[in-house]
């Protein structure tokens, strides 16, 4: 190895770990049973070290790459060389040529465990044991200070702020000793663990609902004065200074979060005679907007100052707090608000019959309900004449923004409103709300989030479907450009997209079964879905996309921004206009149209696209819109297949008019055409409401931004239903280029 490396992963590099270990599928106990039997590892021992060779074959093993980037492997093999000292230093000095070219094997994995996703309590119980190398069930002070040495490792390159973390560890450290016999065991290690709040929030502590009362904490950075809720004194700090409540904003230093009374909102009432009167509930300070009474600004003068509720979320100078009204109605959210008063425990015979189903089977599914910390089941009696808004939010889309949107919805609504889709899925809120009336339900992700959510609704069962908005996170999202809620989200205020989602109109969206007959032998890939929301493709387009698919599961680093996307695609769309993998594709395809063979004799193509929505790869209309002055747009109303061209040029595209539009593909040239609006679409083949395609070679598909390989095939394409979704108000931009 080189000799001269630095001691220390770039923050960059660090980003570029989180991202490996998003994408990969191994937890660190997949690695260790690598090291038993006849495993890739089995040469080294858990209880030594490791040398370059072995720490890179671990790390291959654990992000589940074939290959991984050889000055990365090494900043990240020399973090486990520094010293302390060396660790904590702001610049990073070159590794010392004496040290031995090895590293500890459970400092590693210590470290890897900390910035997986699960509990902390899980997290605890695992960095104990690892230690524990005799099993007796005690850690020594040398141990204890070793996996504290990885906690400050993680928590340096997340930017905490470590010379207040530290003091904090250390006052942990000497109080977790609780019968003062010089060791730790694993009862003491989980209770000291679980009652520090930073260092739950260092291990990940997930934003679930405990017992009502209990603060979210998470390590936030203010870019104005702020005050401490407990002490009053101000938070200091040039990286992330304090901890603050993703529900109630209470705000603390890392110091004083222990000391924090429960005092975060209810978020059910107790029983049903407790749903009477909604009141506010203020928190006090860090206030620097203008006030909802006087309109005046609220002023820090260097204390808490200023009062917000957190249900309303109306702001308000303490003077100006009326005395004798505390009815809160939740202000202008109320439509969407479930307050506390709406949720509260089943009586105990209908908890009975609703576990008696559960035992029985006979349940919606074999989701467990919601229920209290004593096992009490939650139901929801809604406020008469609102409509209460069910949230699901992708975190893993779009990079951190998922992330983020999640924890705002959590603070604007119930965040018993707020299903986090990576932790719970959609089972859980969907049951929660199943016999609500006038529901809305939100989706925030990408068009596969959507099309999973739409899915789910279909296996529930609902007496009335509830209508879907979206908010779109990420790239793509041809759904959401179709029902005008924009390409992407861009960081708008979500309280201006909850009044659109008020305000949205009533579509239907076709959806359709899509089904696949193998004709052949021949083995390809698995088929991603078997519904269709917005398009099906065969031939130039999915050859691309599926080039970009494998490279990205390949080098997960190489696509970890969007103008880095966009040069992979435009290399692969580069490679693919030399190769024409797909040229002449009518010669090795049949497509039949509700009965009818389509005539592709006098046509070359590379492609074909089966449109649902009129948008196609990130807002490409390959239909195209009518000219102005051509014939009066028609309706299909017979369902029957339309093959003429004449006549094609007048047929239109509906969400809901249970057809099909059939496009055809020239190439990549032409596609980048309609893509850069220079060419107005494909060639219109036909419009119908039932599609059998025969292929009789291996080719490139996709559905909905999904590709694969088939191997020669029929398949069927027919009307599923329509799900009823909210389209967005007229004055929003609908972004259909990026």
């Amino acid at each position: 190895m080189d000799e001269k490396v630095w001691s220390t992963l770039s923050p960059d590099e660090f980003v570029q770990l989180h991202k490996y270990i998003e994408y990969s599928t191994k937890k660190v106990k997949d690695v260790l049973g690598e090291f038993e039997g006849n495993g890739r590892l089995s040469k080294y021992s858990t209880e030594q070290h490791i040398d370059f060779e072995g720490f890179r074959t671990l790390m291959k093993i654990y992000l589940d790459l074939e290959d991984i980037p050889n000055q990365f492997c090494q900043h990240l093999f020399r973090s486990f060389q520094a010293k302390p000292s060396e660790k904590d230093s702001e610049i990073s000095n070159p590794i010392d040529a004496d040290v031995p070219d090895v590293v500890f094997v459970k400092d590693v994995v210590c470290y890897l465990s900390f910035l997986e996703g699960g509990q902390p309590e899980d997290k605890l119980k695992f960095t104990f044991k690892l230690y524990d190398t005799d099993a007796n069930g005690l850690l020594d002070s040398t141990e204890v200070d070793r996996i504290i040495a990885q906690m400050m490792h993680v928590a340096k390159y997340l930017d905490w702020d470590v010379t207040e973390l530290e003091p904090i560890l250390k006052e942990m450290m000497s109080e977790i000793d609780y019968d003062g016999n010089g060791t730790v065991s694993l009862d003491e290690w989980i209770k000291g663990g679980m009652t520090t709040a930073p260092l739950l929030v260092l291990l990940g502590l997930e934003a679930s609902l405990k017992d009502d009362g209990q603060h979210i904490w998470r390590l936030k950075h203010f870019n104005r004065p702020v005050y401490c809720n407990m002490c009053q004194n101000m938070l200091l700090g040039i990286r992330k200074q304090g901890l603050c409540c993703t529900f109630c904003k209470y705000t603390v230093h890392e110091r004083c979060a222990s000391k924090a009374p429960s005092s975060c909102i209810r978020t059910y009432a107790k029983s049903i005679k407790d749903t009477n009167v909604m009141k506010h509930v203020w928190v006090e300070g860090n206030c620097n907007i203008t006030c909802d009474s006087c309109q005046k600004t609220i002023k820090s003068f260097q204390r808490l100052t200023g009062l917000h509720c957190v249900w309303c979320h109306r702001t308000l100078h303490n003077e100006c707090v009326p005395k004798d009204e505390d009815e809160c109605d939740c202000g202008l959210l109320k439509d969407h608000v479930l307050p506390p008063s709406a949720i509260y425990p089943v009586v105990l015979d209908r908890q009975n019959s609703l576990k008696k189903k559960e035992d029985d089977g006979s349940s919606l599914d074999t989701e467990q309900p919601v229920t209290t910390v004593d096992g009490k089941i939650l139901q929801i009696i809604p406020v008469p004449q609102t409509h209460p808004l069910l949230v699901f939010v992708n975190p893993k889309s779009g990079g951190k923004q998922g992330e983020r949107v999640l924890r705002k919805f959590q603070y604007l609504l119930n965040p018993r409103q707020v299903f986090n889709l990576a932790k719970d899925g959609p089972k859980l809120g969907l049951k929660f709300f199943h016999d609500v009336p006038n529901i809305r339900v939100l989706v925030c992700g990408g068009d596969g989030t959507v099309g999973w959510i739409l899915d789910s609704i279909d296996k529930m069962h609902f007496s009335v479907k509830p209508p879907v908005a979206i908010l779109p996170l990420g790239t793509g999202n041809d759904m959401a450009r179709c029902l005008r809620w924009g390409g992407g989200y861009e960081g708008e205020k979500l309280t201006k997209v909850l009044k659109d989602i008020e305000v949205g109109s009533l579509v239907l969206l076709d959806r359709w079964s899509f089904e696949v007959t193998d004709s052949a032998p021949e083995k390809g890939d698995p088929v991603p879905y078997s519904i269709i929301n917005n398009y099906f493709s065969i031939g130039v387009d999915a050859s691309i996309a599926h080039r970009f698919h494998v490279m990205r599961e390949k080098y997960p680093e190489k696509f970890n921004s969007r103008m880095k996307n966009k040069l992979w695609y435009f290399e692969f769309a580069t490679s693919e206009t030399v190769s024409a993998t797909c040229k002449n594709l009518q010669e090795v395809l049949e497509i039949e149209c509700c009965g009818s063979l389509l005539d592709l004799s006098n046509l070359s193509l590379e492609g074909i696209a089966i449109l649902n929505i009129p948008s196609m790869h990130g807002g490409s209309n390959l239909w195209g819109e009518n000219k102005k002055g051509e014939n009066k747009a028609l309706l299909n109303k017979t369902y029957a297949a339309i093959t003429d061209s004449e006549a094609l040029k007048s047929c239109t595209q509906e969400l809901s008019d249970k057809l099909l539009e059939v496009v055809g593909l020239e190439g990549v040239i032409e596609m980048g055409q309609i893509y850069a609006g220079l060419k107005n679409a494909g060639k219109r083949l036909a419009q119908c409401s039932d599609i059998i395609i025969r292929t009789k070679r291996l080719l490139p598909m996709q559905i909905d931004g999904e590709p694969w390989l088939q191997p020669p095939c029929t398949i069927q394409i027919t009307h599923k239903n329509q799900s009823p979704m909210l389209m967005g108000p007229s004055t929003k931009s609908t972004g259909s280029k990026k």
